[in-house]
């Protein structure tokens, strides 16, 4: 159709009127097939409007009061924080303090040092700073939990505590609420981190990740692997079905950041996915029980060590989100109710049709 206008544009044998004619048309033939391409790829058989039945979340910020404390009287401050968490708080000291919450004397003793302790000067600084406004979070989260309740109506959402711990403790969850430690998202350069943690680890210390791996950390807390066998197929089809999950409701996230992938190792996956399946096919990996193998595909680190050290780290999941795509794709029919109920991942390997 291009070269048509160009022809038209700039040959003799057409007069003006037709040249316009024929440009309009084109352009408005162009334009068509942009929105219908644009339409398409944003389109999804589970996409809801966000703005009806809207869930809206208000996290706790526990992190920011405690950071804010007068520590000319920090006791004063303590009780404030008594007052506004009285059940977070619990949980806080016994976990992070490690102090029985009735000795209000030991806590606040403890979160004065804290305070005025100038090793973690420049961290809670930084964090205070990072996380003065965290309205975009907020919007992030609430987008995803309103698709659960669509989705999900029966399942009891968490309330969302942000807390600081000195970099000791990065996430506390509970029947009730799921606390996420702000400090551990100050970007992948905060100085901090190279002294504290394998680089591996460090990328993904991002404020950009934050909500992200809070909507992730509630699906692992409404769902648990249930599968009548403890193989790598069924550990990597049950992250992949969190991760699907996780695609479909949080929409606008990069699939390399829903994985928390560099872009690089995004591109890496995707360029040798053939090759990886194979390696687990002639490995006969995929129904070992062997937990240390498992563990190699599964957990973090800085590469997957049965595939190859110039890969990724946690190609286990990776894979299991690419099964389980191209069985939601196959099986049209298939509601994500009906695929995070389904704990038969052979037969969902084999109703998948997956060719990489």
């Amino acid at each position: 159709m291009q070269i048509h206008f160009a022809f038209a544009l700039f040959s003799d044998m057409y007069n003006i009127s037709y040249k316009m004619k024929k440009r309009n048309s084109t352009f408005i033939l162009l334009s068509f097939a942009i929105l219908i391409l644009a339409s398409c790829q944003k389109s999804s058989r589970f996409e809801i409007d966000t703005t009806r039945n809207r869930v809206d979340v208000k996290i706790h910020r526990f992190d920011k009061d405690l950071l804010s404390i007068d520590t000319t009287n920090t006791q004063k401050g303590v009780e404030s924080l008594y007052k506004h968490y009285p059940e977070f708080i619990q949980d806080f000291t016994e976990n992070i303090l490690d102090t029985a919450a009735t000795d209000t004397t030991a806590v606040s003793n403890l979160i004065h040092q804290y305070l005025t302790d100038k090793t973690f000067a420049q961290l809670n600084k930084k964090t205070l700073e990072t996380f003065n406004d965290i309205s975009d979070i907020e919007t992030k989260v609430s987008n995803a939990y309103t698709y659960m309740h669509y989705y999900f109506p029966n399942v009891k959402l968490p309330e969302i505590y942000f807390y600081v711990s000195g970099l000791n403790r990065a996430i506390m969850m509970n029947d009730k609420f799921i606390g996420i430690g702000t400090d551990f998202y100050l970007g992948n350069d905060f100085p901090m981190y190279k002294d504290l943690n394998y680089e591996y680890l460090i990328y993904n210390m991002r404020r950009e990740c934050l909500a992200t791996d809070l909507v992730s950390t509630t699906l692992f807390r409404m769902f648990v692997m249930d599968g009548q066998d403890y193989r790598l197929l069924d550990n990597m089809l049950f992250r992949g079905k969190v991760m699907y999950l996780l695609s479909v409701i949080m929409p606008d996230e990069k699939p390399e950041v829903l994985m928390g992938y560099t872009p690089e190792q995004w591109k890496w996956s995707k360029k040798y996915e053939k090759e990886i399946w194979a390696s687990i096919i002639d490995k006969k990996h995929l129904f070992s029980t062997d937990l240390i193998l498992i563990r190699k595909y599964m957990n973090e680190a800085p590469f997957t060590a049965p595939v190859s050290q110039e890969s990724p780290g946690r190609l286990g999941s990776y894979m299991g989100w690419q099964i389980v795509k191209s069985y939601m794709e196959k099986n049209v029919n298939v509601s994500l109710t009906d695929l995070m109920s389904d704990n038969n991942y052979q037969k969902m390997l084999e109703n998948s049709g997956y060719r990489p």
